[in-house]
This record gives C-alpha cells, sequence and structure tokens, in this order.
C-alpha cells in the first residue's frame, strides 16, 4: 500500500471509529433507548477505539462502500452493546424494530458520508501532490563524476599491505 493509500485506511479507520460511537448513541436514542451510564460510555470509546484501529490495519482494493459499510455495522452492534449493558431498556438486551430501523440507516447515511469524504481527500491529495514540488527530489548532476587511478602502485605499499596479515593481532603477552 502507497503512502496515500496509508493515509486513507487511516483516515477509514479513524471515521468509522469516531462515527460508529457518535452515531451510535444518537440512534440508539432516536430508536427508544435510554440515557448511557458512564460505564457505558467508556465500554463504547474503547469497542470503537479497537473498531477504527482494526480498520485502518485493513486494506481494501474494491467494494470499499461495502467494507465501510460492514465495519459502521460491527461498530453499530457493538455501541449497541455497550449501550445496552449499561443502561435498564425498555426493549431489554433485544432490538426492537424502530431500534433496527435507527441503526440501519444511520449505518447507511454514514458508509455514504465517510467514501465521499475519503474520495475528496483523494481528489485534494492528488491535486496537492501536483501542484507542490516534492521537498527532497534528487538534482541531476550535469557533469561527469572525475574518478582517479593511480597510473602503477608502489611495490613497497603492496608489501605492507600483504605482510601486515602475517602477525598476531591483539595485546602483548605480557599484558
Amino acid at each position: 500500500m502507497g503512502s496515500q493509500g496509508t493515509t486513507i485506511a487511516r483516515m477509514r479507520g479513524a471515521f468509522v471509529g469516531s462515527t460508529s460511537g457518535a452515531v451510535s448513541v444518537a440512534a440508539h436514542a432516536l430508536g427508544g433507548g435510554t440515557a448511557p451510564a458512564e460505564s457505558s460510555v467508556v465500554l463504547l470509546m474503547l469497542g470503537c477505539a479497537a473498531i477504527g484501529a482494526v480498520i485502518a490495519s485493513v486494506r481494501v482494493d474494491r467494494h470499499q462502500l461495502l467494507f465501510v459499510a460492514a465495519a459502521l455495522t460491527l461498530g453499530q452492534a457493538i455501541g449497541h452493546i455497550a449501550l445496552a449493558m449499561g443502561a435498564v431498556h425498555v426493549h431489554g438486551p433485544q432490538l426492537g424494530p424502530q431500534m433496527v430501523a435507527a441503526h440501519a440507516a444511520a449505518v447507511a447515511v454514514t458508509a455514504v458520508l465517510i467514501r465521499a469524504g475519503e474520495r475528496g481527500c483523494v481528489s485534494a491529495l492528488s491535486a496537492l501532490s501536483r501542484r507542490v514540488p516534492a521537498p527532497l527530489t534528487e538534482v541531476p548532476v550535469l557533469v561527469p563524476v572525475a574518478v582517479c587511478v593511480p597510473a602503477d602502485s608502489p611495490p613497497l605499499a603492496r608489501w605492507l599491505l600483504v605482510g601486515s596479515g602475517t602477525g598476531t593481532r591483539g595485546p602483548p603477552p605480557s599484558a
């Protein structure tokens, strides 16, 4: 995955994680759920952060809208479970038709908005990368590089190099 693909995956993970929590609370309230307790909110935040981290690490080449919708559905399920665990609901832990409709509508709208945001960011990054030059581009060298090769090597230097490897290396025996 290239630099731009990694950026988009991280952005997707952040969007899915954060909107799963926020939209889950809103859909839960619209579906007839009660106000969440503090423990439910903490559990919701941990679950949505985990979903966002997993989504950010997955590479998706095809069917990105379906992938985002599935990730949001999983986030909504985690959000519903977290909110149902900490509050006393009229419907109990089961999902009523009004609650299912609210969560499904939240998933559909949020998936389309996240994909639109991804496409917008890809367009913006592409346009920016075409307009702004790379900061560390190599400058081409127009003159040939000079190479120095001695015409003849002195025999004494060669003898010293060959003879230097015959002795023992290390400290003297008295040390």
